[in-house]
């Protein structure tokens, strides 16, 4: 899938019988053994009652076609497949045939402007780390990874202003932002392996949500691609950045994301606080932020 090894654990009575995975059509791409091994995961029409939507079937001609898109970088080995076919909670698997794995804005444009002529679906694709299996396949869709999308475009030592690409790694832009006196608004379990773009998508709350917000506030930006188009960024003063921002990517791939990264103090106190009752636990993360301090 995304940006890192995807660890997955079996959960007792949710795998799906052995069955063999099949020869694909479609020639096989990529640099992986021949092994067509099948997850123990049952495919996800097959667990939940969903319809296939009238897409068309990706054809070897849409293959060429997107080779010279990315060349050399059009995924059809089944192995290389069966990461980013299957969520990281191993519940749900799709049957996806074709990964694709763009560098640029550019290239994701051509690709949907492409799919959209052709009735291709497509399913984009960050660290594969949600809980849910939003960013897994449901059917035959064609993959599209952020994965190589993984660039700092540029960092203001001022403002704390961050612009990146949407492949980039939440703990890889931490330590970025960490090496220049700032902190990641955002801090998540999947810090690793997550991509910044995921976390836009999903309007990500994380560790640091009453320190500094939801991500509709930190992020300052977008450039986002939808059926090929590329419209200019949005601003928070069009009212228009708050649709990308959670959209589950439905409205298109945010590719570009710019945010603020509050700088980081010298030190910071953590009290312990013992309280005698469950109402006051829950009524003290509240009493703290009206005299300024952040649970």
């Amino acid at each position: 899938g995304g940006g890192g090894q995807l660890a997955a654990w079996p959960i007792p009575g949710l795998g799906g019988p052995r069955g063999a995975w099949g020869t694909s059509p479609l020639a096989p791409r990529g640099s992986c053994s021949a092994s067509s091994r099948a997850p123990e995961v049952t495919l996800t029409p097959e667990r939940y009652p969903v319809r296939r939507l009238p897409f068309s079937v990706v054809s070897e001609d849409d293959l060429s076609a997107l080779e010279q898109v990315v060349p050399g970088r059009v995924i059809t080995d089944p192995e290389e497949l069966e990461a980013p076919n299957l969520d990281w909670l191993r519940t749900v698997r799709g049957s996806s045939k074709v990964l694709l794995r763009p560098r640029t804005t550019q290239e994701v444009a051509h690709i949907l402007r492409y799919c959209h002529e052709r009735n291709l679906a497509v399913n984009p694709q960050g660290g594969n780390t949600g809980m849910v299996g939003g960013s897994t396949p449901v059917f035959d869709e064609i993959i599209l990874s952020t994965a190589l999308m993984d660039q700092v475009l540029s960092f203001h030592d001022v403002s704390g202003v961050l612009v990146c690409q949407a492949g980039c790694v939440l703990e890889a832009l931490s330590q970025y932002v960490e090496e220049r006196g700032f902190i990641m608004p955002l801090d998540l379990g999947a810090k690793g392996s997550c991509h910044i773009g995921g976390n836009v998508a999903t309007n990500a709350g994380g560790l640091r949500f009453l320190r500094y917000g939801s991500l509709r506030g930190t992020v300052l930006g977008l450039e986002v691609v939808s059926w090929g188009h590329l419209p200019p960024g949005t601003g928070p003063a069009s009212g228009d950045l708050a649709r990308p921002v959670g959209s589950e990517a439905t409205l298109g791939c945010s590719l570009v994301s710019p945010g603020p990264h509050p700088g980081r103090g010298g030190y910071t106190r953590h009290p312990a606080l013992w309280l005698p009752t469950r109402q006051r636990c829950t009524s003290c993360p509240h009493e703290g932020l009206l005299w300024g301090l952040f649970p």
